[in-house]
């Protein structure tokens, strides 16, 4: 079965066509970075508008590379939410035309079930149950997933999301946007240096014992501390990165281990746009050999916002008999654990 997989929940206009939730025959990215650097963060009406205008050749050119026709595609699989209500719309609007014009069935995606998709695209014999760990810009989340459409929360950031901390505290020091990649290339050229006297030292968020939930805002201010009391060479702004770094992956990994520990699961799978992180990724890879659980983390190209994930995640709701109707409406806030009981009012 062939699902075609749209995306614009905030600033990629994406399009993809997944076979059978597993094998991607196509997924076009169109990214608006360069559009919203200037202003050092995402601009809503102006990714609003960028996706108008990327949408229509963006679905042209995922269908086409695909080697298939809109005749062969079994279902659209749209990002329902959460995410931009403007960017949401877009997608939205699109999924649906094509799904009456087409006479295919429609299915809303939550977002953060995409980013499972993701996982399952490229290791699709992962078991249910596991735990989840989503952490990007928008999010940072722990969910214990038994299966679709059924996940319990056991944790989530109270503040800030890890990724958005990082595209601030690197505006804060004058480097350019997407900030995560820049700190996590700098703190990993100065990870060997030696501590320096009067260098920095940020906190370490763990809230109350017992836990699973986040908090970055006083990292942010510790780092924004700092900077404003200390001149910005070269290797202050690199010590800083390491500092900052180092204090955001200690917290994510421990708290994903007392996740895993708590409910006894044999499976970690970590999704977004952060766990591209070298850092991340490496503390996690140790991790999961030292408490001997298994680690699923998608490669670089599938943590980042696209349409495959959608379409994967797409394919296997439906499976389940989760379509939507022609008046599926985008939400900007849609929490994943409610996502069972809305299936079921529909």
């Amino acid at each position: 079965m062939y699902v075609l997989g749209i995306e614009t929940s905030c600033d990629e206009t994406a399009a993809a066509v997944v076979e059978d939730g597993s094998s991607v025959l196509s997924n076009v990215v169109s990214s608006q970075v360069e559009l919203h650097r200037k202003w050092g963060g995402i601009v809503p009406e102006i990714a609003s508008r960028a996706h108008m205008e990327n949408i229509m050749p963006v679905l042209h050119e995922a269908i086409s590379g695909s080697g298939k026709r809109l005749s062969d595609i079994g279902a659209v699989a749209v990002t329902m939410g959460p995410g931009l209500i403007g960017a949401l719309l877009v997608g939205v609007s699109a999924a649906k035309a094509l799904a009456y014009s087409a006479r295919i069935p429609l299915v809303g995606v939550n977002h953060i079930e995409g980013h499972m998709g993701a996982a399952l695209l490229e290791s699709p014999d992962i078991s249910m149950p596991f735990v989840m760990l989503v952490v990007s810009g928008g999010h940072t989340h722990l969910y214990y997933v038994r299966g679709f459409r059924d996940y319990e929360k056991l944790g989530q950031t109270r503040d800030d999301a890890a990724g958005e901390a990082y595209d601030k505290v690197a505006k804060l020091m004058g480097l350019p946007y997407p900030g995560g990649p820049v700190i996590d290339g700098l703190a990993g050229e100065y990870a060997g240096r030696a501590p320096v006297k009067g260098g920095p030292k940020f906190p370490r968020a763990y809230l109350e014992a017992g836990s699973l939930d986040f908090s970055f805002s006083g990292l942010k201010t510790a780092a924004l501390t700092y900077v404003r009391a200390n001149e910005m060479k070269d290797e202050t702004v690199g010590l800083v990165c390491r500092e900052f770094q180092e204090a955001v992956v200690e917290v994510l990994v421990k708290k994903s281990v007392q996740a895993v520990k708590s409910r006894d699961a044999g499976t970690l799978v970590v999704a977004g746009g952060v766990a591209s992180n070298s850092a991340l990724r490496s503390a996690l890879l140790g991790a999961s050999r030292e408490n001997n659980f298994r680690l699923v983390i998608p490669g670089p190209a599938f943590c980042t916002d696209n349409a495959a994930m959608v379409a994967a995640s797409g394919y296997h709701l439906f499976k389940l008999g989760a379509t939507a109707g022609l008046d599926l409406n985008p939400q900007a806030n849609l929490p994943m654990e409610k996502m069972k009981a809305m299936q079921e009012m529909a």
